[in-house]
């Protein structure tokens, strides 16, 4: 038998979003006091079903998670108004998986400004993957009204060629959205 570890399990609901709050305002105070101003802040990574399980699991609770989300959110405008709030979702090749995730996040009052997206295709069907995601793009920008960005894209260490040739095809894909599209952040793999 496991012990199990002391986290977030031990807090009610209400106790984790306020943590969620907190956390994210005093990261972000810190931050302005010494003087540095975020141009955006991610609440949560690749939270593709939720967040800080159980209780914030979409697949379970899709209004806990957007409640995180929203406190996540609400304390970053409140110590930088201007900062855009991401939320992060991997596989950005998922459509329906994008859908699902921002409808729900929509349906329950969340708030967020970009839509982050990771990106990381295998050697052999990357080019297929990397035009799927440019699609997906596309309807969120259509869909939700909102700017796209891939938060993370790599392939393996060892792919140099195609992973120089991937990070090229996510640039210019990100380019032909226009102002829609606010860049690309390669990933070490």
């Amino acid at each position: 038998k496991q012990n199990k570890p002391a986290a977030w399990s031990s807090y009610t609901f209400d106790q984790l979003m306020s943590n969620v709050y907190w956390h994210t305002y005093n990261s972000l105070t810190t931050l302005k006091n010494a003087g540095i101003t975020p141009k955006w802040v991610q609440v949560g990574n690749e939270t593709n079903d939720g967040m800080l399980w159980d209780d914030g699991r979409a697949s379970k609770n899709m209004a806990n998670y957007a409640s995180f989300v929203q406190s996540g959110s609400a304390a970053a405008k409140s110590i930088f108004p201007d900062a855009k709030v991401i939320v992060h979702v991997s596989n950005c090749h998922d459509n329906a998986l994008f859908r699902w995730n921002f409808d729900g996040l929509k349906q329950n009052g969340a708030t967020w400004d970009v839509i982050g997206m990771s990106l990381y295709p295998d050697t052999v069907g990357w080019r297929a993957t990397t035009d799927k995601c440019l699609s997906n793009m596309r309807d969120m920008i259509s869909r939700y009204g909102k700017k796209v960005m891939i938060a993370e894209v790599g392939l393996e260490w060892w792919a140099r060629d195609s992973s120089y040739a991937l990070v090229r095809k996510a640039l210019a894909d990100m380019k032909s959205l226009g102002d829609n599209g606010l860049g690309v952040f390669y990933w070490e793999p």
